[in-house]
């Protein structure tokens, strides 16, 4: 069962499942909670699973003004404060993966460990092919997103054009994250993605190389959709991951 909470002003809808430490599953663009369905009765056995739903997505209504990544990492660290996590397990999915890349950069003491799924933090690790169906869903997106945001939005039917145009100019001008920057990221870090994702093997790898503490995964014969294609491979790399209990390198060649 769904609550809401008011976190930095923002009516935020979410769910709780399970119990233990705080993980916090952030999901993509035009997503709802429902999207995590195969991720959340593996990952609640072991954690407190919080399920929130970003401004203008699902259940939680739109704001004034643009719908930004910064806008959305500053919603998420005040959702975590007016829920009282502490210290929490970030898994970000898609533009929630940037979500979470940017509560780690700007605020590190709320995240403990990051998991970031099938995502570029700037335009250099995206597909080409991804940009071309962005421009083309800005004439004719596809009709279950809109029938989705439909079924369950506060702000009725009649305001989805408005947050499909916040979401097509955001997904259109950012991210721009440097490499450089994301040096900063001070927490633990799983880079992982699709091997036909929207970004390219290539980005992640240099993300990977980039963050201080960082493991990277590809999953073999999936796409954008991994954590629904092979949901018992990308689980169990989450909560390997997440294991206070990491095997030791045995031929560490970069220590």
């Amino acid at each position: 069962m769904g609550e809401y909470v008011n976190a930095g002003g923002v009516r935020t809808y979410y769910e709780v499942y399970g119990e233990g430490e705080p993980l916090v599953l952030l999901h993509g663009g035009l997503a709802t909670a429902e999207s995590w369905v195969m991720q959340v009765p593996t990952l609640a056995e072991r954690y407190g699973v919080y399920v929130p739903e970003r401004r203008g997505h699902g259940r939680t209504p739109d704001l004034a003004g643009p719908i930004t990544y910064e806008t959305m990492a500053a919603d998420t660290a005040a959702f975590l404060n007016a829920v009282g996590t502490g210290t929490a397990h970030l898994v970000g999915w898609s533009d929630g993966a940037v979500v979470g890349m940017l509560v780690a950069l700007r605020r590190p003491e709320l995240v403990r460990k990051l998991v970031v799924i099938g995502q570029y933090f700037n335009f250099e690790g995206q597909v080409p092919e991804f940009r071309a169906m962005i421009d083309y869903w800005g004439s004719d997106l596809p009709e279950e997103l809109h029938e989705v945001y439909d079924r369950v939005s506060p702000d009725g039917p009649e305001h989805f054009p408005v947050v499909l145009e916040k979401l097509m100019r955001m997904w259109r001008e950012e991210p721009g994250i440097a490499l450089s920057e994301l040096a900063g990221v001070d927490v633990p870090t799983l880079v992982m993605q699709g091997d036909d994702d929207i970004v390219k093997v290539e980005h992640s790898a240099a993300v990977a190389a980039t963050l201080p503490d960082t493991q990277l995964a590809v999953v073999p014969g999936s796409s954008h959709m991994a954590p629904l294609e092979k949901p018992d491979l990308v689980n169990r790399l989450i909560l390997d991951f997440l294991s206070n209990h990491q095997p030791e390198k045995m031929m560490s060649l970069r220590g």
